[in-house]
């Protein structure tokens, strides 16, 4: 499957992602119920070495007995033995025709060709998300980005700011998640922004998720259900946000796509592309 055949699923359409342990499967349906865009059964930092083949049974048959769609899998990293277990466990059972996580995460990802054998061991049947956690995968990220079947990257701001010897917060990452976003815009893929790990402190990821949509990531992660309300009002589009999209898009298009005067800017095509994604927005989650 195509990398543009997959942008328009779920990669497509993702604001929030929420994560869940795969050693609980007993909070798989709360996840789910929390309105999350998507929910990511983490086979990798949240269990422990002894619990990863449990929990990687577990995950597999919720994806399959799931009928939403919604539930999507961060596997170990590919450079560790669970990895490749886990990755095993998913090509049989594709081989056999279950049902499959429309989206794998894929931690510390540093080099496309690993990326390139992946999909052609899954036949490029899933979306490919990798995590850039490193000042080596951030390097190369663009390259990664590019890979046939990767439908979006995630900015893993806590391995890399244990990285940086910095702490996981706004300012010291600054600069690696602009150079994260502009990787992403050169790949053609949706940025997806790392969670806020404050659990007590919902106006600080009011505020950083504020800041995440400003700067040009698509969807924020989250590590608890009561985070999915905030993440869903600041990065769904506002009605004003809708209308003034509607409204530009009819000058747009009266104007028969040449630059028009639009209260008090000036609408052309590249301004239009923005407008369209707010509206493709509205339309995924009306």
């Amino acid at each position: 499957m195509t990398k543009g055949a997959h942008s328009s699923g779920l990669a497509a359409r993702l604001q929030s992602l929420l994560f869940v342990p795969g050693s609980r499967p007993d909070r798989f349906a709360g996840a789910l119920a929390s309105g999350a865009d998507a929910v990511c059964i983490d086979l990798e930092d949240s269990v422990p070495p002894a619990d990863k083949a449990a929990a990687r049974e577990a995950a597999l048959a919720a994806i399959a007995a799931d009928d939403s769609g919604r539930l999507i899998l961060r596997c170990n990293g590919l450079g560790t033995i669970e990895g490749v277990q886990d990755v095993d466990a998913i090509a049989t059972a594709l081989a056999r025709g279950a049902r499959t996580p429309s989206l794998l995460l894929l931690p510390k990802a540093e080099n496309a060709e690993q990326l390139t054998a992946l999909a052609q061991q899954t036949g490029a049947r899933l979306g490919l998300v990798p995590l850039i956690e490193s000042p080596r995968g951030l390097r190369v990220a663009a390259a990664i980005g590019s890979v046939p079947g990767v439908v979006a990257m995630m900015f893993g701001g806590g391995d890399l700011s244990a990285e940086l010897g910095v702490e996981l917060a706004w300012e010291p990452l600054a600069v690696a998640r602009g150079l994260f976003l502009l990787a992403c815009a050169e790949a053609g893929v949706p940025a997806i922004d790392v969670p806020w790990i404050r659990l007590e402190d919902a106006a600080g990821l009011e505020d950083e998720t504020r800041r995440a949509k400003a700067l040009g990531f698509a969807a924020k992660a989250a590590i608890h259900p009561a985070q999915i309300p905030t993440i869903h009002t600041v990065m769904r589009p506002t009605p004003d946000e809708i209308e003034e999209a509607h409204a530009a898009a009819l000058a747009f298009a009266e104007a028969g796509g040449a630059a028009v005067r639009f209260r008090g800017r000036m609408l052309e095509a590249p301004v239009m592309r923005r407008y369209s994604r707010i509206l493709e927005q509205e339309r995924h989650h009306a």
